[in-house]
């Protein structure tokens, strides 16, 4: 037994090693300033949303992209409304959108709905009419300044933006929390500081926008895996694409908050993830040693070490306590080695939740009891994704949908408490 609790530390000891870099990256954006951005330009922007079964929200997002001070001439919306049962489509034709029915119950899933979507404005207007596309989902609502903020960004270069990511919902239960807390940590402490260290940022899930030259690159949308936002990342870094980030664009989303709901979404993200290592990881690895690409490393720690080391862990210890009880061989070495591997990591991802929370507080919208407590609740939030990456290795996973029910303006979203 005393070789698994040496194996368990010798892993712990690796997790060190990779993920360190980004206990350097919570100190950047205190340290460094930010460059100076050129300026804007006058561009004209597409909106794509994808949109199944969102009559309940919708509205709330395409009002908030007609209320934007960006001018509402250079900015046109488009709505494909994806295997719809419900009004959506209708609802959203009332808001002014350029509406797009789709029903393919073979091809599911917001890649394909994308790239049905890009295809019908290609057949309409010839590849010149925009320069840039932003991808929202039907759940999100914007701060009216969102797009004159990604403009300014953009328009210093970048070729792929992604914007601060919010929450509508941040104070319904820990679970919602759990989601909302690690989104601003991933905007504040991983975007923000790559983007002041002038390395590439990465896309998550929503609230980003590409260049009219990746549209023709991609003739439409090529990415299908069950997390297309890192496919889509990874796929640029490896490219040598660098990512942008605007800090002030700020975005509000809905999270889940049922237990149920969340397991099944972080099942599919887990699964994109071994998707993605199994389809890009060889790249990323050259990227590494060849190109000598910090981006690719920085992406290869988002999708490699903790998933493989977990699982590895997992099994070395559960088949240690197994063959243990089965030979009358105390566990105990093993199960201490294990309780201290899950104080470390609580340990670690309460000082994560709770710098942010600090940091971000007067942008986290709920009391501040609320605010407290969830940072004790984050870590047993982000400890769940251990049986939930271990199950996915295994697991045959589909594409769902996520309801969403909070129908909530900006004026809403930052009056709960």
């Amino acid at each position: 037994m005393q070789l698994i609790t040496s194996i368990n530390y010798f892993i712990w000891l690796i997790f060190v090693v990779c993920y360190l870099y980004q206990m350097y990256y919570i100190i950047v954006p205190y340290i460094k300033k930010d460059k100076p951005l050129k300026e804007p330009k006058a561009n004209r922007f597409a909106v794509l949303i994808s949109a199944r079964n969102e009559s309940g929200v919708i509205k709330q997002l395409l009002d908030s992209i007609k209320s934007q001070t960006y001018p509402s001439e250079l900015v046109d919306i488009y709505v494909v409304a994806d295997n719809c049962t419900d009004n959506t489509a209708e609802i959203a034709r009332e808001c002014g959108a350029n509406v797009y029915e789709r029903f393919d119950t073979v091809n599911v899933g917001k890649g394909y709905a994308l790239n049905y979507l890009l295809r019908e404005i290609s057949r309409k207007y010839d590849d010149e009419r925009y320069d840039g596309f932003f991808v929202f989902d039907a759940d999100n609502v914007l701060d009216p300044h969102y797009i004159e903020e990604m403009n300014k960004t953009f328009s210093s270069g970048y070729d792929i933006l992604t914007s601060y990511r919010n929450s509508k919902n941040y104070g319904d239960n820990w679970i919602s929390a759990g989601y909302s807390l690690w989104f601003l940590r991933e905007s504040k402490y991983l975007n923000y500081s790559r983007m002041l260290m002038n390395t590439s940022c990465a896309i998550s899930g929503t609230g980003f926008m590409f260049s009219k030259k990746i549209a023709k690159e991609l003739n439409g949308w090529k990415y299908y895996l069950l997390t297309e936002d890192i496919e889509f990342t990874v796929d640029h870094v490896i490219n040598n694409y660098k990512i942008g980030y605007a800090k002030n664009a700020v975005l509000y989303d809905e999270q889940p908050k049922e237990f149920k709901q969340s397991v099944r979404q972080r099942m599919r993200w887990a699964k994109g993830y071994y998707q993605v290592l199994c389809n890009y990881g060889a790249k990323l690895i050259k990227g590494i040693f060849k190109d000598k690409s910090f981006s690719c490393y920085d992406m290869s720690m988002s999708i490699m070490p903790a998933m493989v080391l977990t699982i590895f862990s997992a099994v070395i210890n559960m088949t240690a306590i197994l063959v243990g009880l089965m030979a009358d061989i105390s566990v105990a070495p093993v199960v201490e080695s294990i309780m201290g591997g899950f104080v470390s990591m609580y340990i670690t991802m309460y000082t994560i939740g709770a710098i942010t929370t600090i940091s971000e507080r007067k942008k986290i919208y709920t009391s501040t009891w609320k605010k407290i407590l969830y940072t004790f609740t984050f870590p047993i939030f982000m400890m769940t994704y251990i049986p939930i990456t271990f199950v996915a290795l295994f697991k045959k996973v589909e594409w769902k949908p996520i309801v969403h029910s909070q129908s909530k303006t900006l004026a809403d979203i930052k009056s709960t408490n």
